[in-house]
């Protein structure tokens, strides 16, 4: 089973797959895909660890998913992470609560990185903050993977990260995407451009240069998982 934050993360494996099969799942997006002959759930129901564990609790209510993977979009916090470039997690830190989880790596022939990565429950925008996470030793920062990780631990399933970079670890970005999050805390196209219209000199076009990355880490992604033996 995969989980993600929003359906736009799985644009670039839904391309690769057939079969799909929408799920009538109390989930914000929720499908039943093939890829050859392996089947794959696909959940999305916003952002940030609370929400992931609920995906989490409803698929396995729902069908016992042999497996967890929380894949999606990341920041960079080390250099060596590229826009678009594909991470697999060796590691999950929960920077909220100190815990640390470990990650299975799935085998891929494509290029990739792996190392730990940082689990927050906010959106990470400045080179600053990203520095100041850094020091944990993780070389990405992403909002849900520490819940993933927590439930299949508890269920005693295999778990796997995989995410694609959108944001450089020296990046910082005017737009302030917290602001623009649901009382649920998940992300909203209308919320996020009434945030940017609030400057619109600078932020509008972040916005746009954010649009543009998401979907070449989305192609990124898709291929690395598409590639992937898990």
């Amino acid at each position: 089973m995969l989980i993600a934050a929003e359906a736009r993360e799985f644009a670039g494996f839904r391309r690769r797959c057939r079969d799909e099969e929408k799920l009538s799942w109390p989930l914000r997006f929720a499908r039943s895909v093939r890829l050859g002959a392996r089947r794959f759930i696909l959940a999305a129901h916003g952002s940030g660890m609370r929400l992931a564990a609920q995906a989490c609790e409803v698929a396995w209510n729902r069908c016992r998913p042999q497996a967890l993977a929380s894949v999606g979009f990341c920041g960079a916090l080390s250099s060596e992470l590229g826009l678009a470039g594909v991470l697999a997690a060796s590691e999950v830190i929960d920077a909220e609560r100190g815990r640390r989880f470990s990650a299975s790596l799935p085998q891929c022939r494509l290029p990739h990185r792996q190392g730990p990565v940082v689990s927050v429950d906010r959106v990470v925008g400045s080179a600053e903050e990203k520095s100041r996470l850094a020091v944990l030793g993780a070389i990405a920062v992403e909002m849900e993977a520490a819940a993933v990780a927590e439930r299949a631990r508890a269920w005693g399933v295999p778990f796997f990260c995989l995410k694609s970079v959108t944001d450089l670890a020296g990046e910082t970005f005017t737009l302030d995407l917290n602001r623009a999050r649901d009382p649920e805390g998940r992300l909203t196209d209308a919320r996020v451009l009434r945030a940017a219209l609030e400057n619109p000199r600078t932020q509008v076009p972040e916005l746009y240069q954010l649009y543009r990355r998401s979907r070449a880490a989305a192609k990124s992604l898709g291929d690395f998982l598409a590639a992937c033996e898990f």
